[in-house]
């Protein structure tokens, strides 16, 4: 089960408060005149969405806090007006690293926290707008990360906030960017909002597989990055991999009931669900089964058991699998989803078991809650792969995606067979890529192999995604190696020997990563 977070005594007393402090001798002239000197420094949606995609363009991200306040109100108010506010003591002079590490149920946190709130609710007193009452509706402190939730309709609470020096970020959680935007004009990028196809490869060419004992299919690529080498000397065992994604299928037995056969054994699959859905305080936990077939692609590209039933095989076939249900699509563009990936960070974060963590989604702009919650299971030791970006026509402007630009991950991308570097069709790349992984052939453009939701014919996957899945693979054949070896020792062995070591490309990094040469085979 997942634990939802708690509130203290005294916050609910707080966040009570807050709400309910309406001056009972507020004219209802006073508050009409309040509300409609707010409404005409409202920056519309359209615009703020140009501001956006402006950024974008000029930096490769946007972050909400270089922003001015009356943006990020109006973007409040035109989205469900909840707002993250990300906390620390004063005393902390660089909090992100202390996340996962120092718990924010000490004194030192909480009273950063019950500050803001009690700073809100004299602003909110002092306006005396009844129409910023909301009824049961409560803050939310969160259990285990430094941020606090609550709805903020009033320009001068944001204001306040800048002041504060408890406060390391403020935005809102549930405002979405037109993503049509992208694909207009000379340097259209269509960025696929769901990602959601998983269908059997009925006529899949025989020289995209290698048949293996008992009856299984190796993907084509795996020989070009040393996998079916590496095998030899690991395949994955007592290495416990996280997934955080769409989820599994119910209907596909390799991620289930199968999961250990063939030559598959003494290993186990979790599977579990984060994202939510439903309005603020009423959402409800969704479930642990892939309903769009992304998280199910992935799973089989990371563990697929050694089968003999005639479908592919993973790269780390004996690895553990830990698969969280943390989004509804690829793009982590929505308050569920922000909510959902954050949460499965800190459960996963939690796990002394897990060793790594993939991450074959993201979105093409920062969000500081997620962006805590990775810096929550980096501090804990995790190796986290996350994917450089993946869109469905080819340009030049847009670089790696977001959380694959922090510092925390590492980012991964796809490229083309052959001696010369050359991105898959759909593959970002750029000066935040760390290693490249071959995933589409040169000529007829063929993916790897995968599994579908169902059935024994395996489906294929490309871009950035299957990219990252492959890695993490591949990180798991050499941890099992190296079971004593830190997370820093298996990364450098991983960049020390990669294809381009020790040149680092401005666009592939490290480049093509290789498991055999990692294990130590040639």
């Amino acid at each position: 089960m997942i634990n939802k977070p708690k509130l203290s005594l005294g916050l609910l007393f707080l966040a009570l408060f807050t709400f309910s402090c309406v001056q009972e001798n507020s004219s209802p002239d006073l508050t009409q005149q309040l509300a409609e000197e707010e409404q005409q420094k409202l920056i519309t949606s359209p615009e703020i969405d140009q501001l956006i995609l402006q950024s974008l363009r000029e930096t490769g991200d946007f972050l909400w806090m270089n922003q001015t306040d009356q943006l990020i109100w109006s973007a409040l108010v035109q989205s469900d007006s909840v707002l993250t506010i990300g906390y620390s003591p004063v005393s902390i002079k660089s909090p992100n690293a202390k996340i996962g590490i120092e718990s924010v149920q000490i004194p030192a946190w909480q009273e950063s926290a019950q500050k803001i709130l009690q700073m809100i609710s004299e602003t909110l007193e002092q306006k005396g707008a009844p129409q910023l009452r909301l009824g049961n509706e409560i803050a939310v402190i969160h259990e285990d990360l430094p941020y606090l939730e609550l709805k903020v309709s009033s320009l001068e609470v944001l204001r306040n906030l800048r002041q504060m020096g408890e406060v390391r970020y403020f935005e809102p959680l549930s405002y979405e960017f037109n993503y049509n935007l992208l694909n207009q004009g000379q340097d259209a990028r269509y960025f696929s909002d769901s990602g959601c196809s998983n269908d059997p490869a009925i006529n899949l060419p025989t020289g995209d597989y290698t048949s293996i004992s008992p009856n299984a299919k190796a993907s084509w690529n795996y020989p070009q990055m040393g996998v079916s080498q590496a095998w030899s000397q690991s395949t994955g065992d007592n290495i416990t991999i996280g997934l955080i994604d769409t989820g599994v299928s119910p209907n596909q037995p390799l991620l289930g009931s199968a999961f250990q056969s063939g030559a598959s054994v003494s290993r186990s699959i979790e599977k579990y669900g984060t994202y939510k859905t439903g309005y603020w305080w009423w959402k409800k936990y969704d479930g642990p089964n892939d309903q769009c077939g992304h998280g199910t692609s992935m799973a089989g590209v990371i563990a697929s058991p050694r089968n003999g039933v005639g479908n592919t095989v993973g790269v780390a076939y004996n690895a553990n699998l830990i698969s969280v249900r943390g989004t509804s699509d690829v793009i982590v563009n929505s308050g569920n989803e922000k909510d959902g990936v954050a949460e499965a960070l800190v459960l996963l974060g939690k796990r002394a078991d897990v060793k790594i963590i993939s991450m074959s989604i993201g979105d093409i702009f920062s969000n500081s809650k997620v962006a805590d919650a990775v810096r929550y299971a980096y501090n804990r030791g995790k190796l986290i792969f996350a994917a450089a970006g993946t869109s469905t026509s080819f340009t030049n402007w847009y670089g790696v995606i977001f959380p694959a630009t922090m510092a925390e991950t590492v980012a991964v991308t796809g490229i083309k067979e052959g001696a010369s570097y050359q991105r898959c069709n759909t593959c970002h790349s750029g000066s935040q890529v760390d290693f490249t992984v071959i995933m589409e052939r040169s000529t007829s453009e063929n993916k790897p192999l995968s599994l579908a939701m169902s059935g024994n014919i395996p489906s294929t996957v490309g871009g950035s995604s299957v990219a990252t899945a492959t890695a993490s693979g591949i990180a798991a054949l050499l941890w099992a190696k190296n079971p004593n070896w830190n997370r820093d020792q298996i990364l450098n062995q991983l960049t020390v020997t990669s294809d381009l070591y020790p040149s680092r490309s401005s666009q592939y990094g490290w480049g093509n990563l290789n498991a055999g040469a990692a294990l130590g085979i040639y």
